[in-house]
Formats: structure tokens, C-alpha cells, sequence
């Protein structure tokens, strides 16, 4: 039955106006448009709805039967349609975000405050959990999109840059490499490394540059948080390479963080499905996190000056 949602508009507007004029005026429609909407539905149903004279429009008994239950089935679609364009314009609804322990402590409270904020009726559930976990969570939709460190692994993902993280030297103040503003990287060779783990994003990395340099660096602890790194490093363990969001330290820690050089730093960057639309909740947060670059590149500097 090919019956358009216009047809049954229009036809209710008449009944309820008792006029094609009145009813085309509230339309915005010509009368001949009003007339040949209602004729087309009549012709489809098979029924006789209105009764038209020179002077009046009056409903026939079928279309006295059809427009009650037509009039509740508008509205309720109307209600329908309006929830919809709410939850659009308005970021109702609950959205997933992966992000691991070092991203979800130094950047993700700001995003949470800033979203609150903006969009007090959207629900932001964090899901704290290392890299791969992250990945996949986003890969096979567990979550809505994720925080996380640009790797290879997320190549079949769409990626958009937050911010870049520059990697420091972390030692004790007793340290002969200590007294320096800053440190290159071939002045790590020989030096016994705390780490993080193979779970971290920023694990590769390290390796990576460890690599580029030709450092001989044995690896005497990999630990899977930041504070037990700098635990280790504080115990005098080794030294580590860690990325500027990790820290501030722990307190009486008595560690040093040096800039390495040549620069090296790591990328954070959101991630989602490729060819998948997001919620309109999810959606709205997304470009709040990539409105918020400035402020969270920011964070960062500070957080990196306050131990530098």
C-alpha cells in the first residue's frame, strides 16, 4: 500500500480545519495540492473520506472511524521524531571511552569536567585499560571511540591527532646525569632501564628509539604503571624514558626529569571505526575532545614544567 506520510498529514489538517484553504494556509500548501493529497490517499485506501459540497468539507463515516487513530498514530511518530532530534542537538545518552591508566589520569578528567559541563544530560563512561584492550574494545565497538597512543596497530582505525608527548629521561638527583638542563640520547648507553611494560602504547616506542641510537640497555624492571616505575628509578634501580603525561612523580620521590635530545616525542589520538557513525552523544563528544587540542596541549607543557 503506497501511502506517504504527507497523504495522511494532509487529510488530517482537513478534517480537523473542515476546509482545504484553512488547511492548505497551515500546510503551506496550494489547495489543488491539499485536494489532490486527500483524493490520492481515497484512491489508495479505496474509501471515501470527506464529503466536499460548495460550502463545506464534512467526514464521511469512514473517515470519522480513520482519524482518532490516525491522529494518535501523528503524534505518537511526531514524539518519536522530536525524542530523536533531541538526542541530537542536545548529546543525550551514555557513549564507551577507552583510554589507558596514564591518559585516563592526566588528561581524561579534564574531558569528563568539560563534557558535564557541556552536555549535562550525557552519560561518559571510561573504560581504564591498557593499549591492546583499548584497541580492541574500539575495533569490535565495545566502545564508542578511544583515547589512546598512535601505533600501527590502529591503522584500520580513523585517527585524529590530539596532542604530541615528549619523552624524558627520568633519574635520581644523585645521578651523575643529574646536573644537566637536558640529556642526549647516546648518554644513555649502558644504563640499566626501569620500563613499562609491553602492555603500555609507549613501550614500542622506547624500544624503537632505543634501536635507532644503538643503546645497549639492559632492561632490569618492566612494570605495568608509571608510579612503579618511578618507584623503581627512586630505589635506584635504573633510569627510565617516560613520556611527559606519566608523571608528576611521586611525592619525596627525589627524581629529575631531563629533556632527551634529539626530540622524540609520541602522538595521542582519538580512535574509531572506519565507515561507522557514531551516536549523535558520541559524536558530540568526539569534537568536544578535538575542540579541547589547545587546552590539553597545554596540560601537558605544565605538567612536564612542573618537573623538569
Amino acid at each position: 500500500m503506497n501511502v506517504t506520510l504527507r497523504q495522511l498529514r494532509v487529510f488530517r489538517r482537513v478534517a480537523e480545519q473542515g476546509g482545504f484553504s484553512r488547511a492548505g494556509d497551515e500546510l503551506g500548501l496550494t489547495q489543488p495540492a491539499v485536494s489532490r493529497a486527500v483524493r490520492e490517499l481515497e484512491e489508495t485506501l479505496a474509501l471515501r473520506l470527506l464529503d466536499r459540497t460548495t460550502r463545506e468539507v464534512a467526514l464521511t463515516e469512514s473517515g470519522a472511524r480513520l482519524l482518532p487513530k490516525l491522529a494518535r498514530a501523528l503524534d505518537a511518530l511526531d514524539e518519536v521524531l522530536e525524542t530523536a532530534r533531541k538526542e541530537g542537538g542536545q548529546a543525550m545518552g551514555s557513549v564507551h571511552v577507552a583510554s589507558s591508566p596514564t591518559l585516563s589520569a592526566s588528561l581524561m578528567p579534564a574531558i569528563i569536567a568539560a563534557s558535564r559541563e557541556r552536555f549535562p544530560q550525557l552519560s561518559l563512561h571510561l573504560q581504564d585499560q591498557v593499549q591492546r584492550i583499548n584497541v580492541e574494545a574500539v575495533r569490535g565497538g565495545a566502545a564508542d571511540f578511544g583515547l589512546v597512543v598512535e601505533s600501527a596497530d590502529c591503522d584500520d582505525l580513523e585517527q585524529e591527532t590530539v596532542l604530541v608527548d615528549d619523552f624524558w629521561l627520568v633519574c635520581r638527583a644523585d645521578h651523575p646525569l643529574a646536573s644537566q638542563e637536558e640529556a642526549d640520547w647516546r648518554q644513555l648507553d649502558g644504563e640499566a632501564l626501569a620500563l613499562l611494560d609491553g602492555s603500555s602504547g609507549s613501550r614500542p616506542l622506547i624500544d624503537q628509539l632505543l634501536r635507532r641510537y644503538g643503546l645497549n640497555c639492559p632492561v632490569a624492571q618492566q612494570l605495568g604503571h608509571s608510579q612503579s616505575v618511578f618507584r623503581m628509578v627512586a630505589a635506584g634501580i635504573g633510569v627510565s624514558i617516560s613520556p611527559g603525561l606519566a608523571m608528576p612523580f611521586p611525592a619525596g620521590s627525589g627524581l629529575r626529569a631531563l629533556p632527551l635530545r634529539p626530540r622524540a616525542s609520541r602522538r595521542i589520538v582519538l580512535i574509531r571505526r572506519r565507515n561507522r557513525t557514531l551516536s549523535p552523544a558520541a559524536e558530540s563528544l568526539w569534537r568536544l575532545v578535538l575542540d579541547m587540542r589547545g587546552d590539553l596541549q597545554r596540560l601537558a607543557r605544565e605538567t612536564c614544567g612542573s618537573v623538569g
